[in-house]
């Protein structure tokens, strides 16, 4: 499973569409039927360019503004040196766009992929080029007749600009995780109830088809629901396991100081940002927050999980010789290589309490019997449901669900519709399956798990009614961060 062919599930793949000028509100403050969304994409990386192609190509969508700290460079890390440029090349019409470029990415990037989509897919239609900005809020200051941003930058920086959108009433699109802490995923939420604007999380539109094993549970087919395992490839990018000692220049034309955010100071250093940020537990999520969101957003809703009453883990470490002395090295501020993870959900209604375990840096689950008499192996991601009496074994997303054991159905079945229209909603129809408010539960347990990995495994007793880890006194701390002056939420 990649993400090109988690986009195109997500309904993110190009289709032909018309732009109309300018920007019409109804009388009721919505917006108009024969108007466009109008859209800003705030961060130009790897993965915001990536998705740009589908959102230039959404019939009912103009982007009109994009954001980043980062000009023009192509020193982005990637899967593959040209796999993204010519992407992004052949979606604008122009296969030698940028050639002998590396890996690009950057504001400038992304408005002049804009520019050239509307001008060579629409050159008959009149609009205003792209604008472009370094920092969010000259963004949502200048840009008036702006409808709706679409937040894709570094984890760290989720919270504070999906709130400030909010709070200027704008529509938000935000790509996981909702916060990278337990109180910022919080403030989010509450935000997105206090001002009541449109919001859609994206991962949220993935993993429909583990309604599949859903409804094969309530059936009963494999008795009452103990446990459910997820485990994953991820990760795929560095965690480096010591602090960069090197201070190399900031590179030309980017603000590190806006990259920075509300995180505290320090020096710059390239194993901070791009798509490595999500390694370190400052600035990103682990390989949890990277992929758990797309497979377990749906295990949570269909399952109506709460908050976790625990959380433990079990990371990898990393040894190094001192003086020729062997010491494990302290480390509280990457992600580990591996590890696993245990959330505890009490009962609710007719749902028994149940574990649900996550596994990632090659780790998984130990083989079910009945793949053993079948001499078969548990595949290298996946998620595996096991009962009193039974075993579903699906595919990471949950795809492709069979009974290793259990009962049968009569009939087998069908995947529950998933509303991921964002769009729809944006305009003023019925909220998405990713709208904030429906995030609080999965955003609480990935950020305490990402505490217990930072104190290497320590079991959490969550009070969630008093965001509260209720058996480590002076805890607090990590539950949210210390903030830069100027940048408090």
């Amino acid at each position: 499973m990649n993400r090109r062919s988690f986009l195109k599930s997500a309904g993110f793949a190009a289709a032909t569409f018309n732009i109309l000028p300018g920007h019409v509100l109804g009388a009721s403050g919505q917006i108009a039927p024969n108007s466009k969304l109008t859209v800003a994409l705030i961060g130009c990386g790897t993965q915001g360019l990536r998705e740009m192609s589908g959102l230039l190509a959404t019939p009912e969508v103009q982007v009109v503004a994009v954001c980043d700290p980062n000009k023009d460079s192509d020193d982005y890390v990637d899967w593959s040196r040209d796999d993204l440029r010519k992407g992004l090349a052949n979606a604008i019409g122009k296969p030698d766009w940028r050639s002998g470029q590396a890996i690009p990415g950057g504001r400038d990037v992304a408005a002049e992929m804009t520019d050239l989509y509307y001008a060579n897919k629409r050159a008959a239609d009149s609009f205003k080029a792209c604008a472009r900005y370094a920092d969010f809020r000259e963004l949502l200051e200048k840009e008036k007749g702006l409808d709706a941003v679409k937040i894709m930058t570094p984890d760290h920086l989720h919270a504070t600009i999906a709130i400030a959108a909010m709070k200027a009433g704008k529509r938000v699109m935000l790509h996981k995780p909702l916060a990278n802490r337990v109180r910022e995923a919080r403030q989010v939420i509450e935000t997105a109830r206090q001002t009541g604007v449109a919001t859609h999380f994206i991962p949220a539109s993935f993993g429909g088809d583990v309604s599949i094993s859903a409804q094969l549970v309530r059936a009963g087919a494999i008795g009452k629901l103990l446990e459910i395992h997820n485990w994953s490839n991820r990760p795929v990018w560095p965690q480096y396991p010591s602090l960069p000692a090197d201070t190399p220049p900031v590179p030309k034309d980017f603000n590190w100081d806006l990259w920075l955010g509300p995180s505290l100071d320090r020096p710059y250093h390239p194993t901070y940002t791009h798509a490595v940020f999500r390694g370190w537990y400052e600035f990103g999520g682990g390989a949890l927050a990277d992929m758990g969101h797309y497979s377990l957003c749906r295990v949570f809703s269909e399952f109506d999980l709460d908050a976790p009453v625990l959380v433990e883990s079990t990371p990898s470490h990393v040894c190094t010789l001192r003086d020729r002395v062997s010491v494990k090295i302290a480390n509280d501020y990457s992600f580990p290589a591996a590890s696993t993870i245990r959330f505890r959900f009490a009962a609710k209604g007719e749902r028994s309490a149940l574990d649900l375990f996550w596994y990632d840096g090659g780790m998984r689950p130990r083989t079910p019997e009945e793949l053993e008499r079948e001499s078969a192996e548990l595949p290298a991601e996946g998620m595996l449901f096991v009962g009193e009496k039974g075993k579903i074994l699906a595919g990471f997303l949950g795809e492709k669900p069979r009974l290793l054991s259990g009962e049968k159905p009569g009939e087998w079945p069908t995947p529950k519709p998933v509303n991921g229209d964002w769009v729809k909603a944006f305009r003023g129809g019925e909220p998405t399956c990713g709208n904030f408010l429906l995030a609080g539960a999965i955003s609480e347990a990935f950020n305490l798990a990402a505490i217990s990995l930072r104190l290497g495994g320590k079991r959490l007793l969550w009070d969630s009614a008093n965001m509260k880890i209720a058996n480590l006194p002076g805890s607090e701390k990590y539950l949210t961060r210390e903030y830069r002056k100027g940048w408090e939420i």
